[in-house]
């Protein structure tokens, strides 16, 4: 008993001192391997700053830029620690990494395919120049600027100082209204006039009256006009120009000015813009007596 314990005790000290020797031997390659890994991580840094620099000015979609910085990043660092376990001597482990990721790497891409998928949509959509930070774009429901396109979410800030994340994929397989890609948009609204009116005159009013609101209009020939249908109470008619814009909420702008425009024009000129009147007739006389007792 006493001989089997000597020999156990015999055997671990000597493998813990070939473990020491080992240690001792590949302190130096430890301390390269150190120093390889603190020069790759600083340059991964310089790099980054580097590549964005560059790239910046030729792309001048923020997303984009910061997405190719931080895959460079990624790139330098693992070619550091490639070179490091290299000089570990430890090209099999390093092996068994790459092989251990690539099992991994598929094991895990199963179970995250819906974050995977909006990865790669944030990749496609930061590089289309039609969807840009800053645009306003209207998009699954939502209405707003461009506030960021990340890898995970299409973020949008809307008219009430709200932020939207919508997932990128969404935003792939939806359509996207882009107001920002013209300069100009189209403005457009109803209203009515009473049957008594001149429907000649009033087109011709309508349509000076919103060249003269906006200064873009040069004359009445870019202002269409057209009676549409005999309403309830009014016969109405559709009005649209163009405005110089490229936001949703120049559009509205328009629409406000003019509205008060044509209301002042109108009421100048005694034009009258009725509103539905709803008229209770009764053909029964109704009687009442008073001495009628109520039925028991």
């Amino acid at each position: 008993m006493e001989d089997q314990i000597k020999n156990s005790f015999n055997l671990l000290s000597e493998k813990l001192l070939g473990w020491f020797n080992a240690f001792v031997n590949n302190l130096p390659n430890l301390f390269i391997a150190i120093i390889v890994l603190v020069i790759f991580y600083y340059l991964s840094n310089y790099a980054a700053k580097l590549v964005k620099r560059l790239i910046s000015k030729r792309i001048h979609q923020d997303s984009l830029v910061n997405i190719i910085s931080k895959i460079t990043t990624i790139l330098v660092l693992a070619a550091g620690l490639f070179l490091a376990l290299g000089v570990l001597n430890l090209s099999r482990t390093l092996e068994t990494l790459i092989g251990a990721a690539g099992v991994s790497g598929l094991v895990i891409g199963l179970a995250l395919q819906g974050t995977l998928s909006n990865t790669f949509a944030g990749i496609v959509l930061s590089f289309r120049k039609s969807i840009e930070l800053g645009h306003w774009v209207e998009t699954n429901g939502f209405s707003g600027e461009v506030i960021e396109i990340s890898l995970k979410n299409f973020v949008v800030k809307e008219a009430d100082n709200n932020m939207v994340m919508i997932p990128n994929k969404s935003i792939l397989e939806n359509p996207v209204k882009n107001y920002s890609l013209t300069s100009k948009m189209r403005v457009s609204f109803n209203c009515g006039v009473g049957y008594e009116s001149d429907l000649e005159f009033v087109e011709k009013l309508t349509k000076e009256t919103i060249a003269k609101a906006f200064p873009n209009i040069e004359n009445t020939e870019q202002v269409e006009f057209y009676y549409q249908e005999f309403g309830s109470s009014s016969i109405d008619f559709l009005c649209r120009f163009w405005i110089e814009g490229d936001k949703a909420i120049y559009k509205l702008r328009a629409i406000n000015t003019a509205i008060i425009e044509i209301k002042k024009a109108f009421d100048k000129n005694a034009i009258n813009i009725p509103f539905p009147i709803r008229t209770l007739q009764f053909d029964n006389d109704l009687s009442l007596n008073k001495d009628a007792k109520p039925s028991e």
